[in-house]
């Protein structure tokens, strides 16, 4: 079995928690900085370190290169050129994150080439496409995980306008009201996005004030007026605060999960969770955000169906095995519950990263010796292994990331 540990970069965006991944890694709490993702793959800006039995550590980058069809399978190894087609993460939001929606695979190869063919650097802060790759992503809550995603139904926004009555924002809200679907979504969205700086500074605060009464006299929509009144405070004159009131507002429950496809607008507000998503960088901002927002190229990317977001808790492929379906071909997330005294085969006809949330397993395959991964810690597993058994004496959870199946 040539099943090795992973070292992993930690990223110190400034929304990450100081307590959530040190707590889980094993390190002194609190962090003296912010942490907010863990990031497992071969992502060329932080690609992981495998440490061998012997003690070498060489980047996940510089194996699959020498060896693609053993690390990763012919197949995948085809199908992707030869790179890792996810990345695994893991997400500990203190703060809420952008406001955000990322390309299809064609958006994305359209906009990189275009940009390309304008001269502007990758590196740029106003670059909208690092690569011509979709990121569809999936997170799955670790702990209790809040978010916003999707356009809420246009009845309900109506509803929710209406309830808070701010003066000077009733025209709107008829905007939508005369108009309850799509299409009327994307007028009055583009509306809001694209007020005046001076429009914003006399309707916010308006808003703002509705919210406060709506949350004193225990109104309705509770939830969404505490979210819009937290994002104002953290981004004042912000009109990524107004487009907030046009989102579904989720509280995902430990062990739900939520897949978000091309064009879906969303941000993470709070919580840690475990996200797998295709290897790319591409991100369209709406706001809340100092950061680059370009909104017609935003507003080629969204898509304004709306609706309840389903949530997916999981499918029993195997006995100790949850898979999440999702139409992806680049990324599957599985979580695997291990019980004392039970076994769990792991098979996959790919690559694998195991990354261990709970408790502790130990690792074997035929003829080789076990190996334990601790909470916190992740492995790599080529393609050419052959199948691993997970079990522990303790209760113990792992979640597995591979390629989609297609």
């Amino acid at each position: 079995m040539t099943v090795e540990l992973l070292h992993n970069a930690v990223r110190p965006y400034a929304w990450g928690s100081r307590t959530a991944i040190a707590e889980m890694l094993g390190r002194e709490v609190p962090a003296p900085h912010p942490e907010a993702e863990l990031w497992m793959g071969a992502h060329p800006g932080d690609p992981s370190r495998v440490v061998g039995r012997d003690g070498s550590v060489r980047s996940l980058l510089e194996l699959l290169a020498e060896d693609p069809d053993g690390q990763l399978g012919a197949r995948c190894a085809d199908r992707w050129g030869g790179r890792l087609p996810f990345l695994l993460k893991v997400l500990a939001a203190d703060e809420p994150l952008s406001l955000q929606a990322h390309p299809s695979a064609e958006q994305a190869a359209l906009g990189f080439a275009t940009e390309d063919a304008a001269g502007v650097p990758v590196d740029s802060p106003v670059r909208n496409y690092k690569d011509p790759s979709a990121k569809p992503e999936l997170i799955c809550a670790l702990t209790e995980f809040h978010a916003l995603s999707g356009f809420r139904e246009p009845e309900r926004s109506v509803a929710l306008l209406r309830a808070l009555d701010a003066p000077d924002f009733a025209p709107y809200t008829e905007l939508l009201a005369a108009q309850p679907d799509p299409d009327g979504l994307r007028a009055l969205f583009t509306t809001l996005i694209t007020l005046p700086q001076t429009a914003l500074d006399v309707l916010l605060p308006q808003v703002l004030d509705a919210c406060v009464v709506h949350v004193k006299e225990h109104g309705e929509f509770d939830l969404e007026c505490r979210t819009v009144l937290e994002l104002g405070e953290a981004y004042p004159g912000d009109a990524g605060v107004l487009a907030a009131l046009l989102l579904n507002r989720l509280v995902l429950q430990p062990g739900e999960a939520m897949f978000l496809p091309a064009g879906n607008l969303h941000a993470y507000l709070h919580g840690t969770g475990i996200e797998i998503l295709a290897n790319s960088d591409n991100v369209l901002r709406c706001g809340l955000t100092p950061k680059h927002v370009d909104v017609p190229e935003l507003m080629r990317v969204l898509d304004f169906t709306c609706g309840d977001m389903p949530l997916l808790r999981g499918e029993e492929t195997a006995p100790g095995l949850w898979t999440y379906r999702t139409p992806c071909p680049e990324f599957e997330l599985s979580r695997v519950e291990v019980t004392p005294g039970a076994e769990v085969r792991l098979d996959h006809g790919g690559p694998q990263i195991l990354f261990c949330a709970r408790g502790r397993v130990a690792l074997t395959s035929a003829g080789g010796a076990p190996l334990v991964l601790e909470r916190g810690r992740s492995v790599w597993l080529p393609a050419v292994d052959p199948a691993v058994v997970a079990s522990s004496d303790v209760s113990a959870q792992l979640f597995r990331a591979t390629p989609g199946v297609e």
